[in-house]
């Protein structure tokens, strides 16, 4: 199917029924997968399509991340992210900036969603009305999602099981100063705004499994402390 059009989705009972809509678009040669990562770079380089379309809710929050890496991986490809229903448009504005072609919700409505598509199979890059938006109201551009590097994993799997900064720094063996550049990366690429939503991005991309996470962090101390026992009077 080179030159064809890939299509991953996680609703894998419609896998038939998304392949001959996406046909009945003028889409050429439709394949649908629910492969990730490896496998899918693996598919990819198989079938060597011309257009990638992924489900934006495919990783939540994750999605503008992974799209980056494909393409990162396969710069030649055209990449295109689909929503049907609600996605934030603050979210949304990453994959256009992490370097996808398109973005089609159909938030924006049916015939505005009918047209992007057709924008897309026709070989036309096409961005939502609302992403446009919050992208033009910015006076720069922010940061597109850099790469997670294994000392970045380190530091994911470290604070996904409570430890501070400074813990972080004495662990690692690094500077507290570090540590901060490095969650910054960390939450700028993976989109996220706390260590709660960290936890939830770091599951969803396989960073840390359950049995990773202990919850013990160095200096471990329950509280509230237990009351001092008073000496006996002698």
């Amino acid at each position: 199917m080179a030159g064809g059009t890939l299509v991953i989705s996680r609703e894998v009972l419609n896998h038939a029924h998304f392949k001959k809509r996406f046909e009945a678009l003028g889409f050429r040669d439709v394949t649908v997968t629910a492969l990730e990562r490896d496998a899918l770079n693996f598919l990819i380089r198989d079938l060597k399509p011309k257009l990638i379309i992924m489900g934006a809710r495919f990783h939540d929050c994750c999605t503008p991340f992974l799209m980056k890496e494909l393409h990162d991986n396969f710069p030649e490809i055209k990449m295109a992210a689909v929503i049907i229903g609600y996605y934030s448009p603050e979210l949304a504005m990453y994959f256009i900036l992490n370097g996808v072609n398109s973005y089609v919700t159909s938030f924006d409505g049916i015939p505005q969603f009918y047209e992007g598509l057709d924008a897309i199979a026709h070989g036309r890059d096409y961005v939502s009305p609302s992403v446009v938006e919050r992208i033009d109201m910015r006076r720069e551009y922010p940061e597109p999602a850099g790469k997670i590097t294994d000392r970045h994993k380190q530091i994911i799997l470290l604070m996904c099981n409570g430890y501070k900064d400074i813990e972080i720094a004495e662990k690692l063996y690094i500077t507290r100063r570090t540590v901060t550049t490095h969650k910054t990366d960390i939450f700028t690429s993976l989109n996220v705004r706390s260590p709660n939503e960290l936890i939830r991005a770091a599951r969803y991309l396989k960073i840390v499994k359950q049995e990773g996470m202990d919850f013990v962090p160095i200096g471990f101390t329950l509280n509230p402390l237990p009351d001092k026992k008073k000496k006996s009077k002698e």
